[in-house]
């Protein structure tokens, strides 16, 4: 072989060997496009109070379980956490079960002082927070009925009487 096919030879398995993960993988992956505000919204208020329609949504968008609706000034709200402020055991139970991502809020709704109380220990501050719409912990108790009392209680106990905050 002359000089002359030896440089065309590398440079030829140079330029093949550069494509190799172009071919392989395929051309650059794009992101999927968010999910329109319009059906998000829809989502987190169906999660508020009817079940059928959040189980029916899942099934065409399953990740809607993981998105937030901005009500606006910072105001986010997921679908769990309209069936938390909202009392809605059933719906909350069932987004848990499908993967939600609970809170302190849904969580207290439900009566889970064995979850609840501990991280309240850890992190006193905590018992001041913000809900949705800038419901407290106390507010979540008492929605969440005979289950919650216990909670209820510790919360006013630990000070709380407050079952809103502004947002503002």
């Amino acid at each position: 072989m002359n000089r002359k096919r030896f440089i065309e030879k590398g440079i030829m398995s140079s330029v093949g060997i550069s494509l190799i993960p172009t071919i392989t993988y395929g051309t650059k992956q794009t992101d999927p496009e968010p999910y329109k505000v319009a059906l998000v919204k829809e989502f987190v208020l169906a999660g508020h109070f009817n079940l059928d329609k959040v189980k029916n949504m899942l099934l065409d968008y399953p990740n809607l379980i993981y998105s937030r609706y901005d009500w606006g000034n910072g105001d986010f709200e997921e679908a769990i956490e309209g069936a938390g402020h909202k009392g809605n055991k059933e719906l909350a139970n069932y987004l848990i079960e499908k993967g939600a991502r609970v809170n302190l809020f849904v969580l207290t709704m439900l009566g889970k002082t064995e979850l609840v109380k501990p991280s309240l220990e850890a992190y006193p501050n905590l018992i001041h927070s913000k809900g949705p719409h800038g419901l407290s912990l106390l507010h979540h108790a008492e929605v969440g009925g005979k289950e919650a009392d216990e909670l209820k209680g510790y919360l006013i106990e630990k000070g709380l009487s407050e079952k809103s905050f502004s947002l503002k």
